[in-house]
């Protein structure tokens, strides 16, 4: 039995809503990708020297995925939105001012704070709203964040070229504050008390027939985040620096992001609507296991051509592992805990990208090469792929209806 608000046509303006504000509070996720090739010209840095501000950046967003999860279960998201806002605009001009590497980092960890607030704690407050199509809501606003890194890459590439990277930032400050802080008022009604009593009820079946605790699952996915994640992050960060060192250009790398992430969109809506049949766990493993096998392609092949191709494929591949973490907090962790329970998660798989930013470019500056960082990518899948098959080895088969 589900609550007249869920799946309602309220719900589903909200949906519009939150995804609006997801494609622009993500920005600051992406744009130091972008910009690294400058940063690392400006302040004569090495490769893993200039990947500590997107490090810096994702820490902050995984902290922050926590922390304003757990603001939103108190405070509700309006609120959280507003403060984030400020903060990431704050930000963006604070590293403008930067006049060293160290303090440019510590600009972008506050950045990453800021910005957070469009992953995590977005996704938790619409999860709320739906019961039948949870899979494909939480879905399109997870593709918020792909969204944000498909289109602002290419959009802010001809002030780069013409102004450099500070007018990128001051650009991203201003627009921030006008597009997030009006729509986040749009999102000050709560949802019914009992509405969480129908959700919870069906968490709690769902518990116990997987045979964990909400505390052990919250650890094993956390884990199994941070493997899958390292590998992601591998195209994901370096792909413009791996562009600019075959010769391509910095162009041609952020044409390759915007298409890995275009087709992680694509894959988020259809694993959206793949885990409302399926679940959160089945959904989990198959892109995990497409992942690597994407992973795989960039071994053999670094051709402009095929590394078009590989972007799109490996987008398609990933682009629904880290929304089915959060299904999967919800199938079986009660609703009221969600803010926190599925900030922890979202936090351990952007722990695992800012790992695996950086080490990627240590085995960079060791090497002389990226081949040995897409192995330690393939590794670290592995490790993704083991844990969601034990948990599904562990899961005794249950009724479909229970799987909300």
């Amino acid at each position: 039995m589900t609550h007249p608000i869920h799946d309602s046509r309220y719900s589903w303006f909200r949906l519009l809503i939150t995804l609006a504000i997801a494609t622009v509070a993500n920005v600051g996720m992406w744009a130091v990708i972008v910009v690294m090739p400058d940063i690392e010209a400006q302040f004569g840095a090495g490769r893993a020297e200039a990947s500590m501000p997107y490090t810096l950046t994702m820490i902050g967003f995984a902290l922050g995925n926590m922390w304003l999860g757990q603001l939103l279960d108190r405070l509700g998201v309006t609120k959280a939105l507003i403060g984030a806002a400020i903060l990431s605009a704050a930000s963006y001009g604070l590293a403008t001012l930067a006049p060293s590497m160290m303090m440019l980092s510590a600009a972008h960890l506050l950045l990453g704070l800021g910005t957070s607030v469009g992953f995590g704690p977005l996704i938790a407050d619409i999860s709320h709203w739906f019961m039948r199509r949870r899979g494909i809501a939480v879905a399109l606003v997870a593709s918020g964040n792909y969204l944000s890194g498909a289109i602002w890459p290419t959009l802010l590439a001809g002030i780069l070229a013409r102004d450099g990277w500070q007018q990128v930032y001051l650009s991203l400050a201003v627009i921030t504050l006008i597009a997030v802080i009006p729509l986040s008022l749009l999102l000050r009604r709560q949802v019914p008390i009992e509405a969480h009593g129908t959700a919870a009820a069906a968490a709690q079946l769902n518990a116990q027939s997987a045979g964990f605790s909400p505390r052990a699952l919250q650890y094993i996915l956390g884990i199994a985040g941070i493997g899958c994640c390292v590998a992601m992050s591998m195209p994901q960060v370096h792909i413009v620096a791996y562009c600019v060192g075959l010769g391509y250009g910095p162009a041609v790398g952020a044409e390759m992001l915007s298409l890995m992430l275009l087709g992680g969109v694509v894959s988020r809506v259809i694993s959206g609507l793949v885990a409302d049949k399926l679940g959160g766990v089945r959904t989990l493993l198959a892109g995990s296991v497409l992942q690597c096998a994407a992973l795989f392609l960039f071994l053999p092949y670094d051709g402009m051509v095929s590394l078009y191709v590989i972007s799109a494929l490996f987008g398609l591949a990933q682009g629904g592992i880290v929304p089915s973490y959060a299904l999967v907090v919800r199938e079986y962790m009660p609703p009221r805990e969600a803010g926190a329970r599925v900030g922890f998660v979202m936090m351990m798989t952007i722990l695992g990208m800012a790992l695996g930013g950086w080490m990627s470019g240590w085995i960079y500056d060791v090497s002389g090469d990226y081949w040995l960082a897409f192995v330690n990518g393939i590794v670290w899948n592995g490790l993704n792929i083991a844990i969601m098959v034990m948990l599904l080895a562990r899961s005794r088969p249950r009724r479909r209806e229970a799987m909300v």
